[in-house]
């Protein structure tokens, strides 16, 4: 019904988007991230975390292994592709979880009102009044430290966010006309929040989604840096981890992943930013 975005209007934020360097930079490098996380079982099929060759092999030394070996003699090659393939994994997997979990509790709350709104508010104000990090650590801890366990306890602490959000976003559509009119043709609750609202909130919530990416790839990252995940699984932050104490020595082992996280945060940010100006209302009318 009415206030949808129309074909007209995505055409004008996809446009609005491809025009946009930075996002397309962004796209760009993530693609190419993400064709490598995919392709990695045919690049390296050994384990990553296999000894292959003698310890210390600096980046170029060896044509086998172009970015060097580590302390024990694995490739840091194969770990960075390997890891970039958990960090995407956690990454994406712990934003769809955490904005499913959030559009259902801010939905509810801001469309329904009342007592079911004031109960859910609490509930969010209850995560959110917990330091995030620190309930992540503690979450991870008591639980054994696997990629469910971190997906899970990133989507614990992200949730709220986008809760508060589709809430904000829900009590301001709940009473256009286009609702109105809705619930006088006799929709039920399920198809006006799903078809009629949801649809016009959800440009805030996809810029909001690529922030919630960037952010589950660093406590990811953070956490493997602590030890606190999967030691049979080789990620960025546990290659930095693994090699903090060698900084001096072969600086290059902290190095190489620490870049990859900060291009591919950098990258999702990009992305965020190019999809923020390309939903918003003033360049889809402007255009």
């Amino acid at each position: 019904m009415g206030e949808t975005i129309s074909s007209v209007g995505e055409h004008r934020a996809l446009r609005a988007f491809f025009r946009n360097p930075t996002a397309i930079v962004g796209s760009i490098f993530l693609a190419f991230v993400g064709a490598l996380a995919l392709v990695a079982p045919w690049l390296y099929p050994e384990d990553p975390l296999s000894m292959v060759a003698r310890p210390f092999l600096w980046p170029g030394q060896n044509p086998d292994f172009p970015l060097g070996t580590d302390s024990l003699g694995r490739d840091v090659a194969a770990g960075l592709v390997w890891g970039g393939r958990i960090s995407l994994v956690v990454g994406l997997a712990a934003t769809l979880l955490g904005v499913s979990l959030g559009i259902v509790v801010g939905a509810t709350a801001g469309y329904f009102g009342g007592r079911v709104d004031n109960l859910l508010v609490r509930l969010i104000e209850i995560f959110q009044t917990l330091p995030s990090f620190l309930l992540l650590v503690v979450l991870v801890a008591i639980a054994q430290p696997t990629v469910k366990t971190v997906t899970l306890a990133i989507t614990i602490v992200t949730w709220p966010t986008v809760a508060r959000l589709v809430r904000a976003e829900f009590r301001s559509l709940r009473e256009r006309d286009f609702v109105t009119a809705a619930r006088a043709l006799g929709f039920g609750h399920l198809r006006i929040v799903a078809l009629e609202i949801l649809p016009n909130a959800l440009p805030p919530i996809i810029v909001t989604a690529s922030v919630l990416v960037a952010t589950a790839i660093l406590m990811e990252s953070a956490l493997s840096f602590l030890g606190l995940s999967d030691p049979n699984l080789v990620s960025w932050g546990s290659m930095i981890g693994s090699s903090r104490e060698l900084l001096r020595s072969a600086w290059y082992l902290s190095a190489i992943p620490g870049v990859a996280i900060v291009c591919t945060v950098l990258a999702v940010n990009l992305i965020g930013d190019g999809l923020n100006d390309a939903l918003n209302p003033r360049s889809l009318v402007g255009d």
